[in-house]
């Protein structure tokens, strides 16, 4: 008897099925790396930026496609829009870059202390620390909000890349007691805990300086010694994928992602397609039959996918047909002349009540009877 329950997973060969976040110092070039990340893997119609709580990245940057979030709703608009239309409108669609994840925590907190508002009138929050009775619940709920929403464009092949801010932190070990700094997230540690183990790649981008100790010629009065300064001799962009040394809060899912490379797009496609194809490598087939059988799947899946989006736009036309049937009913109350007509079409297809049709062609032609 064949097992109920466990399937192999099968590691996925294309980059944007997994998802991303790029960390990064200001201004180092997050967006236009990621941008290019995206034309160059899926195509211009491939990748959308959500420019998140008044972000404003997109600006400076030539051709890139996006859409500004400034409410929760905007977000919830964009992702239903492209779940109820990804084989048709966002055919080519591959992955939505949320910039910045500050930004859209932001507007995560808003929406969970609304909704907790709504169903707790007498207990109303100003924060979110107040709201879900405390307790960082509220936080919780707010990542709640985030992941479903990453969790739903996965559903339609539509992964997402985070991109976030960074700032230095002062951590202690938790064996030794001994204090270090690390250059980690700029948000509340208890949101990148929780983005962290949602990534399958996460990256730091900082500057490796080189910084050279300079006199001054000049002495201290009182000490008498050189007075000397730091100076910036050198400095290249860099991201870090792992750190052993924990001074870049940094890490992925695949054991075999190199540890830095160049802030470069070519360098940052090549390090996840490498570490994706060492772990591919454990199956046995090769690279290529992988490809092959994963895009045959993927296109089976889009046409399954295709026909339920077809399916659910035609419920929602059925809907809307009866709820104009159910108002004429409604509005006519009592004047059985005027409904006598949509009765009797309805018992003719089958219908004992003209609110029970469920064919779209049916109730089209039950609408205009009563137009």
């Amino acid at each position: 008897m064949a097992r109920k329950f466990g399937k192999k997973n099968e590691v996925k060969i294309d980059p944007l099925k997994y998802n991303i976040c790029l960390l990064g110092e200001p201004k180092i070039g997050k967006t236009t790396l990621i941008k290019e990340v995206c034309e160059k893997l899926a195509g211009d119609d491939g990748y959308i930026f959500l420019e998140m709580n008044g972000e404003a990245g997109a600006d400076a940057i030539e051709g890139i496609v996006y859409e500004d979030c400034d409410e929760w709703a905007d977000v919830e608009d964009i992702v239903e829009d492209i779940i109820d239309n990804k084989t048709t409108d966002y055919a080519d669609l591959k992955a939505i870059v949320v910039d910045t994840y500050d930004g859209w925590i932001k507007l995560a907190e808003q929406e969970a202390i609304r909704l907790w508002n709504k169903d707790h009138m007498d207990k109303k929050a100003d924060t979110i620390d107040g709201a879900w009775n405390g307790f960082q619940k509220g936080q919780a709920k707010a990542f709640e909000l985030m992941f479903d929403i990453i969790k739903s464009l996965r559903k339609v092949g539509v992964a997402t890349i985070v991109i976030g801010h960074v700032k230095n932190k002062e951590v202690t070990d938790i064996a030794t007691g001994t204090t270090y700094q690390t250059l980690t997230s700029d948000v509340e540690k208890v949101y990148f805990n929780l983005l962290k183990k949602k990534m399958h790649f996460l990256g730091l981008g900082y500057y490796d300086r080189t910084i050279v100790t300079e006199k001054t010629g000049k002495k201290n009065i009182v000490t008498k010694k050189d007075i000397t300064v730091n100076k910036i001799v050198d400095q290249h962009r860099k991201i870090k994928f792992r750190d052993d040394n924990m001074a870049l809060d940094s890490g992925s899912r695949f054991a075999d992602i190199v540890d830095e490379i160049a802030f470069d797009t070519d360098e940052f496609i090549q390090a996840i397609t490498d570490a994706i194809k060492a772990e591919q490598a454990k199956s046995g087939k090769s690279f290529e039959d992988s490809e092959k059988e994963q895009a045959a799947k993927e296109a089976e899946e889009m046409k399954e996918l295709a026909k339920r989006e077809a399916e659910k736009k035609e419920e929602k036309k059925i809907e809307s047909v009866i709820d104009q049937i159910k108002d004429f009913i409604k509005d006519n109350k009592g004047n059985m002349e005027a409904i006598k007509p949509l009765l009797e079409f309805s018992k003719e297809n089958g219908y004992a009540n003209p609110t029970l049709i469920d064919d779209l062609s049916i109730a089209e032609q039950a609408l205009k009877i009563i137009a």
